[in-house]
């Protein structure tokens, strides 16, 4: 029983943790955003992922579902597909490649990756993967967008893909802390972010 105790505190200390580095992210894209998702290089593409809650929640719950429904030696693949697939939605906004519904696209993605969470056991890894990879272009294409005119793309992309890493690892964290408490904490957590999804759908149609 004191064993049990010990390390169910341990896993709320994590989880403690996790969400704390989530507001000390989210604290920094209050001290460098712009308004409008200013575009100003490196620190402007920084806190363009943490600016906005549809992007924070999304990169969030793929960190998440790929701790529990990857294979542990496989846990960044979820974070990979979705990098991967980010920085090209950015490069074909930049070039003029337009995606129709991005906007509600990207609020529907954070409904439809709490649905994953919610079956991360029962549905297949590949089919998870595919999905992330389409919210990847979404959110990538969403980002190239805010891209104007005599800014360096290249400085940009690495601030908005370092800020999506960190914020994968966060998910990452948090839904292996997560493992470790009862399992309404991870039914909690998967209708926080599916309800955040419905209100962000709800006020762009």
């Amino acid at each position: 029983m004191k064993i049990q105790t010990a390390r169910s505190t341990r896993a709320r200390v994590s989880v403690a943790k996790a969400l704390a580095a989530a507001v000390a992210l989210a604290a920094a894209s209050a001290a460098q955003a712009h308004p409008g998702h200013g575009t100003e290089g490196f620190a402007a593409g920084l806190a363009h992922p943490l600016g906005g809650y549809d992007h924070l929640l999304a990169m969030v719950a793929v960190g998440m579902w790929s701790a529990v429904a990857l294979p542990k030696a496989w846990r960044a693949a979820g974070p990979a597909v979705f990098l991967t697939t980010l920085l090209l939605g950015a490069v074909l906004a930049i070039r003029g490649i337009g995606l129709p519904g991005v906007e509600a696209g990207i609020a529907l993605s954070v409904v439809a990756l709490a649905a994953l969470m919610l079956g991360a056991r029962r549905i297949a890894p590949m089919a998870g993967l595919a999905l992330v990879a389409f919210v990847g272009l979404l959110h990538g294409h969403a980002h190239g967008g805010e891209l104007t005119g005599g800014h360096s793309f290249m400085a940009y992309a690495a601030g908005f893909m370092l800020a999506s890493t960190l914020l994968h690892a966060v998910g990452l964290g948090a839904g292996a802390a997560l493992q470790r408490l009862p399992a309404w904490a991870w039914r909690t957590a998967t209708a926080l972010i599916g309800g955040s999804g419905l209100l962000m759908l709800a006020a762009r149609l």
